[in-house]
């Protein structure tokens, strides 16, 4: 790649094709990715389950998915300082186990108590589990070649949302609710002997303290931040006391917490890195998209099984165009933008989920499903084409001795506008079928087994599916208007190749290598 003959450096020609060694720990990190993505929204299919099993009502089945959410928030920030504390290896072992063991105890829950506090358990391992990863991959493939990796992490980021579904749907209707998580366990035994048999022992592992200081602002900030947000579709708005309370002390905490790391020599988590150009444009990119995409992800699905009357398995098959769209182009979309840099990919990347989701604004009850389909498939390869790119442009400009705040920064930014976008379309939604009782009836009346209120017609008129068809589309509208202003940072990512960042600490301690 580069050799240093005189005192300058001569840099070869690109070698962007993953070698044995990278695409082995590629599998690991894939493995553990799956395992902690599908868990979200596998569980999100069981949530008439839980209710059904536990004797308890929507809002106590949520903390099942709240809890955990929680715990990926709280955990997090830790990622960076246990990394350079313990040694990756060691960390993501740690997390593993946690996971696993966490996913055991789910199972033999038998109160939604228990349930909670074991979700919480599996998710300080979860939490763990992406950032980890994203810093064992960019540092064994190197800056040139880390379009190609994040393609192979995104596969598992694309099949969660997807797959979830269906394979909570077969586990729930075949089996029950219990081998959502126990289907879990064997996953993570084989990930955790591949993994100990693959990754090597980070060289030096520092002997750095923790920023309690830090610590004690971000954890705390981020999850009473997410879990304010995370109840609004509860109360239905932003404005509720239970929303804004724990949000704007989450807020408070977060801010006090970015003015501690601007000033601290050592803090939990580098914010200096926003001085880097071309990460700043890529995580403000990532922002923008993550809300738009991930809050019209949580209405795909209620829109097969409330308007249209589908089964959740159905449901989760209906999405499936969407991932084989993504699969298509994010391996080759991964490998040239190494080559040729992000910009032109995510551009045309969003141009197509533009022009795959404008068709969901015009959404109706009986809309063909060969349209929607082919919309999902068109949305699909635009995903390809911007989710990892925009993750390589902001990963590629850093250093070695970055990369572990750089991977957990992106991560926590990740999943707040995840949480935040899912928020913002789930209260639109609500408060629009709150506005249209005929809409919140005909999804009733497809989702229920209870009988229709006395003096509502049963059957209830096409005319009252009609209507919750509209409501899905003009929250779909507001998907498309975010996406479309997504459009704007992506001008200003790079067209070319981004040149390796190789700092003097990285020359005089070498490549970390893993195999």
């Amino acid at each position: 790649m580069t050799s240093s003959t005189g005192g300058h450096l001569h840099e070869g020609p690109p070698d962007t094709k993953l070698d044995k060694n990278v695409l082995l720990v590629a599998g690991v990190v894939v493995l553990g990715a799956i395992m902690s993505i599908l868990d979200v929204t596998v569980v999100g299919v069981a949530q008439n389950t839980f209710q059904q099993e536990f004797s308890t009502d929507a809002a106590g089945a949520a903390w099942t998915a709240t809890g955990y959410t929680l715990a990926l928030a709280a955990v997090i920030p830790l990622a960076s300082w246990a990394a350079s504390r313990f040694g990756t290896k060691k960390v993501y072992l740690f997390s593993l186990v946690l996971f696993t063991l966490g996913s055991a105890l789910c199972a033999l829950a038998t109160s939604i108590g228990m349930l909670v506090a074991f979700r919480v358990i599996q998710g300080l391992g979860g939490g763990l589990l992406m950032p980890i990863g994203m810093m064992m991959l960019t540092k064994a493939a190197g800056p040139e070649r880390v379009g190609s990796v994040m393609a192979v992490l995104g596969i598992p980021m694309l099949l969660g949302p997807i797959s979830g579904p269906i394979l909570g749907g077969v586990l729930i209707e075949n089996l029950s609710w219990h081998w959502i998580f126990l289907i879990n366990v064997p996953v993570g035994v084989v990930a955790f002997v591949y993994a100990a048999i693959v990754l090597r022992d980070d060289a030096e592992p520092s002997p750095a303290s923790i920023d309690w200081i830090g610590l004690l602002l971000l954890s705390p900030g981020l999850a009473l931040f997410l879990y304010g947000i995370s109840t609004s579709a509860e109360h239905r708005t932003f404005m509720a006391k239970g929303v804004l309370i724990p949000a704007i002390i989450g807020l408070l905490l977060i801010i006090g917490f970015v003015a501690h790391a601007l000033r601290a020599k050592k803090p939990l988590l580098d914010l200096r890195l926003f001085k880097n150009k071309t990460l700043s444009i890529a995580v403000t990119t990532m922002v923008l998209f993550m809300v738009a995409f991930f809050g019209a992800a949580l209405l795909f699905p209620q829109y097969f099984i409330g308007v249209r009357g589908e089964s959740t398995l159905t449901a989760g098959l209906l999405l499936a165009p969407q991932g084989l769209g993504a699969m298509l182009t994010m391996p080759i979309a991964g490998r040239l933008t190494d080559k040729m840099g992000p910009g032109k990919f995510v551009l045309g990347g969003i141009v197509l989920i533009l022009i795959g989701m404008s068709t969901f604004t015009m959404l109706g009850a009986n809309t063909s499903y060969w349209l929607i389909c082919g919309s999902l498939f068109v949305q699909g390869l635009g995903m390809g084409m911007t989710m990892m790119p925009i993750m390589s442009a902001a990963l590629a400009t850093l250093s070695n001795t970055q990369v572990p705040d750089g991977s957990t920064l992106m991560n926590v930014i990740q999943q707040s506008a995840t949480s935040v976008g899912t928020a913002v379309i789930s209260v639109v939604l609500a408060s629009s079928l709150a506005a249209k009782p005929e809409a919140g009836l005909a999804i009733f009346a497809n989702t229920s087994d209870k009988p229709l209120p006395p003096g509502v017609p049963d059957p209830l008129p096409e005319s009252f599916f009609d209507t919750a068809a509209d409501v899905f589309s003009n929250t779909f509208l507001i998907s498309v208007v975010l996406i479309a202003c997504t459009l704007i940072p992506a001008f200003f990512l790079p067209r070319k190749k981004i040149a390796s960042p190789l700092v003097e600490e990285d020359l005089e301690r070498g490549p970390i290598v893993m195999h």
